[in-house]
């Protein structure tokens, strides 16, 4: 489709923006390419600054370029993409008879951030806590009773930047027969949390995924090295066991602009039909 220019009457600074977008869309501006400078700008639409920048602002909030805080305006190159993809959940399913070995070639950074674990700086943090108003409602247990909250940071020191993070919390009545489940030093465990509770004999037979959206607060943005005008996606996984019972609630953060969400949905065969 042909980059199109905003409908209505515009001001100036829009157009500027339409202008260099049509540019970015066409391919005139490829990524990694700097825009002409404000001044070059100006002369070229006929205008002071003023204008210029808050088109260059407008390009910003639609994550078109970037740059900044010294640094000149360059056309945005895409980021690497977390995909987050509902497979997986039966992929570490299948894993958790397998020998240590093979359970262990493939976990989080693997399978959604698409990197070695090596390339990245994990962090977690384990404790036992009395569950929260929200926490509880998830799991359907009282309000204050023990959970394990465990907090995953992936951290990527190479773009100083905040990769991936998530916090997990599974009623501690559940898992306490295996006290090693409590030990952030087993981290990264082989197999992952659905092997983690096979040892204490749960099979996980439903998960569910709930996907919102908010605007990230400054120190937020600071963490995630977020460009203006990006939100965050906030995903809660809830596995459900054979019994029935809400075993594990995991919240993770993801910035909109480098995530996929991709979920398929098997759908079961009408009875009694011949095709």
């Amino acid at each position: 489709m042909e980059p199109q220019p905003t409908a209505v009457p515009a001001p100036l600074q829009v157009r500027i923006a339409d202008d260099i977008r049509m540019k970015i869309e066409r391919g005139d501006l490829a990524p990694g390419d700097s825009l002409p400078t404000l001044h070059e700008l100006g002369q070229q639409w006929s205008c002071s600054q003023n204008p210029v920048r808050s088109a260059i602002a407008l390009l910003k909030q639609q994550g078109l370029i970037t740059g900044g805080r010294g640094k000149a305006p360059i056309v945005r190159v895409p980021p690497r993409y977390v995909v987050r993809y509902s497979e997986r959940h039966q992929t570490e399913k299948d894993l958790v008879l397998a020998a240590e070995a093979e359970r262990g070639k493939i976990g989080t950074s693997e399978t959604e951030l698409q990197v070695s674990v090596n390339e990245l700086e994990v962090r977690s943090d384990y404790a036992v806590v009395p569950a929260s108003d929200d926490v509880a409602e998830a799991l359907r247990v009282e309000i204050g009773t023990p959970v394990l909250r465990r907090i995953w940071e992936h951290y990527n020191p190479a773009e100083g930047r905040r990769e991936a993070w998530s916090v997990s919390h599974i009623p501690k009545s559940l898992i306490e027969a295996n006290p090693a489940l409590f030990d952030p030093n087993n981290e990264p465990w082989p197999g992952g949390t659905q092997h983690q509770l096979y040892t204490v004999g749960i099979e996980i037979i439903q998960i569910v995924d709930e996907v919102t959206a908010t605007m990230p607060t400054t120190a937020t943005a600071q963490l995630w090295d977020l460009e203006s005008g990006v939100p965050m996606l906030h995903c809660r996984r809830i596995s459900i066991d054979t019994l029935d019972r809400f075993v594990e609630i995991s919240d993770a953060e993801y910035p909109a602009d480098r995530t996929k969400l991709s979920f398929t949905t098997p759908l079961t065969r009408w009875e009694n039909t011949e095709n």
